[in-house]
């Protein structure tokens, strides 16, 4: 893999930050920290949970120390279940015991569970201190871990608590991948895909042109940084044109709406996050073909990149008047109407929040 770090500017006017992407950089974390201001003595809490930290709390820890910071580690149990209000009492028992300061350190080192929580709690004590990220999932690295969106389930819906809290820096290092289960690196895939749907027919195409994007192993190194390169740059171009998600940064959201609703009414742990944005995708792809808003051939090629990565694509069987109410609960909801991204073709997409109750019963009729 190439040694050389890429840096991706995210230009935001209060609080810009870098996403640092290079192999070994884990193992660099105290000069990346010394590099943008954090001084001797710096009081610092990582965050990870129990397998990711078997694998890189050490050598994170020990850069740390080097740099004469004072680390403290915390270990949460894993999964998307563990997203709530205890998980975040337990970070700010912790941050309490550590005796973090308004210019301490909370650094996320995980998924995009972590992440979120990491930076909830880092947002919420002493009304926000310093997070960094360190993302060593495929979603956490083109998508949860950039923008500052950070927050916890409630039982009604998924993300209904939470922040924006901008990071002070994103580190990658895609060589956390190779201790990914298959199965969570397929999930991530799916956000890949999302970005070649609504910005990027360049990513789509290449995807397309793969023998094999399923398999971590068969992914050339050179692919694999190229991937994670060219969606972090979409996530943080559009996070620059609109930080709160007032307009543009909704496209992100593509696939999530649906998504979201098969997480809440399957039970957390149920279906992966980026699973259930495979099959949000394309749910809301036959939704766009149902009103001629782009072309069949256009969502059978993105259900069949899908299927390609590995990722589920037949909505699950949920009761209509259950779909409709998780729907309402969305918190994208405006007006009492739920918005939807809806794709006009590959590489462009646009909001629609007009879309009927018949509609979507016709749609979801269509996918059993």
């Amino acid at each position: 893999m190439n040694k050389e770090n890429f840096h991706i500017k995210v230009s935001l006017t209060s609080n810009p930050y870098e996403i640092v992407i290079g192999e070994n950089s884990l193992e660099n974390i105290g000069d990346e920290l010394y590099k943008i201001g954090f001084k001797e003595g710096l009081k610092v809490l990582v965050v990870s949970n129990q397998e990711v930290s078997n694998n890189y709390s050490d050598c994170i820890i020990k850069s740390l120390i080097k740099h004469k910071y004072n680390p403290k580690l915390l270990i949460l149990k894993a999964g998307e279940e563990q997203k709530n209000q205890l998980s975040i009492d337990l970070i700010h028992d912790a941050a309490y015991e550590a005796r973090l300061e308004r210019g301490s350190l909370m650094i996320a080192l995980g998924g995009g569970v972590i992440g979120d929580m990491t930076g909830f709690a880092a947002a919420t004590w002493l009304r926000g201190i310093h997070v960094v990220q360190i993302p060593t999932t495929l979603l956490a690295m083109v998508d949860a871990s950039i923008g500052g969106k950070t927050g916890i389930n409630h039982t009604k819906g998924k993300n209904l608590i939470g922040a924006f809290h901008q990071p002070r820096l994103v580190l990658i290092d895609p060589k956390t991948l190779f201790t990914l289960p298959e199965r969570e690196f397929k999930a991530g895939m799916s956000e890949v895909i999302k970005y070649g749907v609504i910005s990027d027919l360049e990513l789509f195409e290449l995807l397309e042109r793969q023998e094999n994007i399923s398999e971590l192993s068969r992914i050339k190194e050179k692919l694999l940084v190229e991937i994670i390169k060219r969606s972090a740059r979409s996530k943080a171009e559009i996070v620059v044109k609109d930080e709160k998600e007032s307009g543009v940064r909704a496209f992100l959201n593509y696939g999530h709406t649906f998504g979201h609703v098969i997480e809440n009414l399957c039970g957390y742990g149920k279906w992966l996050h980026g699973e259930a944005v495979a099959m949000g995708m394309v749910a809301v792809g036959e939704l766009a073909v149902q009103r001629r808003l782009w072309r069949e051939i256009d969502a059978k090629r993105q259900r069949q990149l899908i299927e390609k990565a590995g990722l589920p694509t037949k909505w699950p069987k949920l009761e209509l008047e259950s779909v409709l109410n998780s729907l309402k609960g969305d918190k994208k909801v405006k007006d009492g109407k739920v918005s939807f991204v809806m794709p006009l073709k590959i590489g462009d997409v646009k909001i629609f929040n007009d879309i009927s109750n018949k509609e979507i019963n016709e749609c979801l009729q269509k996918l059993n």
